[in-house]
């Protein structure tokens, strides 16, 4: 498995990768801030508004590839206020479910953090559905829960889900 970070170009060739795997994520059931019934042509139209974010800098992203293809992706959005330069957000950590249980979050998790504070970056926030396998790779990589939320969004169901909200401190 190699992983990559998306140059501008490289991130507009690879939006039928990134809109399958956000499809195939919320078929899954991850809550990642869409319902039920969203499709390629959705998922493509959300990636594809984030090309500025990406060309300008102020969004990273990455993506993991193997025989089969693209398997996961992560990004980190910068912090656009001068205040809080020293602190960027983990958003759309994401894993193609015939690719789970191989280390492949994990791997796009560490890379982040890895350019996070090569880029001078001291604390990294995020935040993932209670009780989520995703939750439970964010504490076995050394994240800390600082909150839990009640009802905080709906999961692809509609239902309500609790969110967890964590940092951590780099360097």
């Amino acid at each position: 498995m190699t992983v990559t970070r998306l140059g501008p170009e490289d991130f507009a060739a690879h939006l039928p990768a990134l809109a399958g795997l956000l499809v195939d994520a919320v078929a899954g059931g991850a809550s990642v801030g869409f319902l039920a019934g969203f499709d390629e042509a959705a998922a493509t139209a959300w990636w594809r508004a984030r090309a500025a974010a990406v060309a300008d800098g102020s969004l990273a992203v990455w993506i993991a590839t193997g025989p089969a293809g693209v398997t996961g992706t992560v990004s980190l959005a910068y912090a656009e206020k001068p205040n809080a330069r020293h602190r960027a957000e983990v958003v759309k950590l994401a894993v193609r479910r015939d690719a789970r249980g191989r280390g492949v979050g994990r791997r796009l998790l560490a890379a982040a953090e890895a350019a996070a504070a090569a880029s001078g970056i001291t604390l990294l926030l995020l935040d993932t559905e209670t009780a989520s396998a995703a939750e439970r790779l964010y504490e076995t990589a050394g994240w800390q829960r600082y909150g839990i939320v009640p009802d905080y969004a709906a999961g692809p169901s509609g239902e309500l889900k609790d969110c967890s909200f964590f940092f951590k401190k780099l360097g």
